[in-house]
């Protein structure tokens, strides 16, 4: 591994070198054709070169801190099973500069397996963000979650996750994975095919995120036997949904009625988790209030409800959802 140095201003140049105890893991860590040590590279504006099972790091001296903390950081999600992508590399990277996740870092890194965690059957899932490690916590101390915040925060995506993993143990019974079924009113006619054709599309989302988790076969068995069901908000009018872990997604787009209707369907032994980012309704004329406003308003404060706001800085996709996210958002604070 050779490449033309990152450039440091005089007096600041500094360099360490860091020492892997599991070389068999290294391959993992630094990537095909070390591009996972590149895009650190990239990112902090150092200089890394790689020899048997030491590294060496170049650059300003709070870059090469960070790159190190960064690197040591993701050896332990190695060790842990996970697997370095971009997206870690991007998250570990905003994390390490946060202080109080810091902390969590390094204690989560001396515990085997680590306390903040989500196990499914296809994989181990760790925080990514600071909200997401309150997020996390959330989803396993209250009954009724509002997740609020933009795409790419991992917002249904950690809730499906921990649905998942409670279904596998029989914490609860049933999973329910609900969302409008269309942008504007759950008007289903002019679509071709049979109810569950026409609503599939706008569900998909929610398959995605479980047969990430789940393995496919797994999955079909479940929906088939009743244990995960997947319908639009409309199908659940009239239900009490018991011992049951039910995720509502794209909730920004209900109506206060339909919203009250759905909160007021939870039963004994489950957990709700409503997800929505506030500032994407697509509520047709403009003047309907949105379902999800409403209700966090009136019920933020009332015991065993809690609510979770992520960020664009909390945006875990590629780096430039982050900036998309946060363009967007200027453009209309």
């Amino acid at each position: 591994m050779s490449r033309k140095p990152v450039p440091a201003q005089a007096g600041e140049r500094s360099r360490v070198e860091v020492t892997f105890d599991k070389p068999q893991l290294l391959p993992r860590l630094f990537g095909e054709f070390d591009a996972n040590l590149l895009a650190l590279e990239e990112r902090l504006g150092v200089y890394i070169t790689a020899r048997g099972d030491r590294v060496g790091i170049e650059g300003s001296a709070e870059s090469v801190g960070r790159a190190r903390e960064v690197l040591q950081e993701l050896q332990s999600r190695v060790i842990r099973g996970e697997e370095v992508d971009t997206g870690l590399i991007d998250a570990v990277i905003a994390m390490s500069a946060e202080p109080t996740l810091a902390g969590i870092i390094r204690a989560e890194s001396n515990q085997t397996p680590p306390s903040i965690m989500i196990r499914t059957r296809r994989k181990t899932i760790v925080p990514r963000s600071v909200m997401q490690t309150h997020y996390m916590r959330a989803l396993v101390s209250n009954d009724v979650i509002f997740a609020l915040g933009p795409a790419g925060t991992g917002k249904t995506y950690l809730a499906v996750a921990q649905a998942v993993a409670q279904l596998i143990t029989g914490s609860v019974q049933r999973l329910i994975l609900s969302r409008p079924a269309v942008e504007a009113g759950e008007r289903l006619g002019f679509l071709p095919g049979d109810m569950k054709e026409k609503v599939d599309p706008y569900l998909r989302p929610l398959y995605d995120a479980l047969f990430d988790c789940m393995p496919p076969e797994q999955v079909e068995r479940r929906i088939a036997s009743g244990e995960i069901e997947i319908a639009p908000i409309a199908f659940m009018r009239g239900r009490t949904l018991a011992d049951a872990f039910v995720i509502l997604d794209e909730a920004q787009n209900t109506t206060p009625a339909q919203m009250k209707m759905f909160l007021t369907r939870f039963g004994q032994n489950s957990r709700m988790v409503v997800c929505g980012d506030p500032r994407q309704v697509d509520l047709p004329g403009g003047d309907t209030a949105s379902g999800l406003a409403d209700a966090v308003r009136r019920l933020e404060h009332v015991e065993g409800i809690g609510t979770v706001r992520f960020t664009a800085a909390d945006v875990v996709r590629h780096p430039v959802v982050g900036r998309i996210v946060e363009a967007y958002e200027g453009q209309h604070g």
